[in-house]
């Protein structure tokens, strides 16, 4: 049965899908990098700052990105993230003037050209296979987010800004090198915020993506040992991977419905048995992996493009990916005084997680139904020749 979802694996390893994995990769490997080299003490100066910058920035690129040729502003983007990079030892100052104008410009250089680059993918890669090639973005990206950890861990702010300028360098090398794949037509039609946001199929994905924003980030459990956080980061890796095959398979909607079902079992858990114990903070991490790893390719990668139809999609973008910088803001600062409260404050975050549901259930299908139909009708034809085969 798996095996019959993960038909198509050959088919991703063309340079399109190739060059489009490895720059969303490389952008969100980055942000979190820079994210963990961000000083713990001082939060409360930077964080809004950045976070800030990151959000407002998005919203303007995503406005103006079609003043420039896009090949030439997504190659801006990489240059201005080369040399915000180079910039991060300032987070080290004394000044709270020079940790806020850093700060300030990492979250810019980031955000200004992440719609046009979360656009080049959805125009660079297939409707029926974007799933696939988003899971595997996010898997490679969950990667590298692990393995800079403890380079991070062992250099000063400094050798991490080099490093991480290299690293967005090499991003730049890539996209130079794919020629024949670095000029995919941006679509003509630009739409307002206004009318995105007036579309009833983009409303009912995006409200309960806010609701799980919201809740998520304050009811995390914020006292995990590095064993829970390596097992939920292992399914969460594994269920992006997998979960993008079933997406291009069985559709977007079953998945947002059981990623959001799944975290509110999770929660509803938390607040039954108490966030102490281990065999309940290992089930936890189990479920709220695979529901992250369904969720965030969904809601980071593929919805947004799906939904944008004849449409650029660089706004669809902004607007839906900023709830996840928020939840990530929310994180860093309000998630540990929160959840110091009692345990029936878990039970209150599952019923809203379980709320989260029900726009879903009105929500339009975004994968085209041909796709299903002809995925759905490649595999009674498998199982029909494994049956002659098996009695003939």
């Amino acid at each position: 049965m798996l095996s019959r979802h993960l038909a198509g694996l050959s088919d991703l390893g063309n340079k399109k899908n190739i060059v489009s994995i490895f720059l969303i990769s490389n952008a969100l490997v980055w942000y979190f990098a820079v994210l963990s080299a961000m000083p713990s003490d001082g939060i409360s100066l930077w964080a809004p700052v950045h976070f800030s910058a990151l959000i407002v920035s998005a919203f303007a690129g995503a406005s103006y990105a079609k003043q420039l040729e896009r090949s030439k502003f997504l190659m801006l983007w990489m240059i201005t993230g080369v040399v915000s990079s180079t910039m991060l030892f300032g987070l080290g100052s004394t000044s709270a003037v020079i940790v806020s104008l850093t700060a300030f410009f990492l979250g810019l250089s980031l955000g200004f050209g992440m719609p046009a680059c979360m656009s080049y993918f959805t125009d660079n890669v297939q409707i029926e296979s974007r799933g696939r090639v988003g899971g595997i973005a996010m898997l490679v990206s969950g990667i590298g987010i692990v393995g800079f950890g403890p380079v991070i861990e062992a250099s000063n702010l400094f050798s991490v800004g080099l490093i991480l300028a290299v690293w967005r360098l090499l991003s730049l090398l890539v996209f130079l090198g794919a020629k024949d794949y670095r000029r995919v037509e941006r679509k003509e039609t630009v739409p307002s915020y206004k009318q995105v946001l007036s579309r009833r199929s983009f409303v009912l994905y995006f409200v309960p993506w806010i609701m799980f924003s919201l809740v998520d980030y304050v009811a995390a459990p914020q006292t995990l040992d590095a064993s829970f956080v390596v097992i939920q980061t292992i399914f969460m890796g594994g269920a992006a991977f997998l979960g993008g095959f079933f997406m291009d398979s069985i559709g977007r909607k079953p998945m947002a419905i059981a990623g959001f079902a799944m975290l509110g079992l999770g929660t509803a858990i938390l607040g039954l048995f108490g966030e102490l114990q281990p065999f309940v903070l290992y089930f936890n991490a189990m479920i709220d992996g695979v529901a992250y790893g369904f969720l965030f390719v969904l809601f980071v990668l593929t919805l947004w493009g799906d939904l944008s139809h004849s449409f650029s999609s660089d706004k669809y973008y902004a607007l839906g990916v900023m709830p996840f910088f928020v939840s990530t803001f929310l994180g860093l600062t309000l998630g540990s005084p929160i959840t110091e409260v009692d345990s029936y404050w878990f039970s209150f975050a599952a019923f809203f997680l379980f709320l989260a549901v029900l726009p879903l259930f009105y929500a339009l299908e975004t994968l085209p139904e041909k796709v299903m139909k002809e995925r759905q009708l490649n595999i009674y034809i498998e199982k029909a020749q494994e049956i002659a085969q098996k009695y003939y």
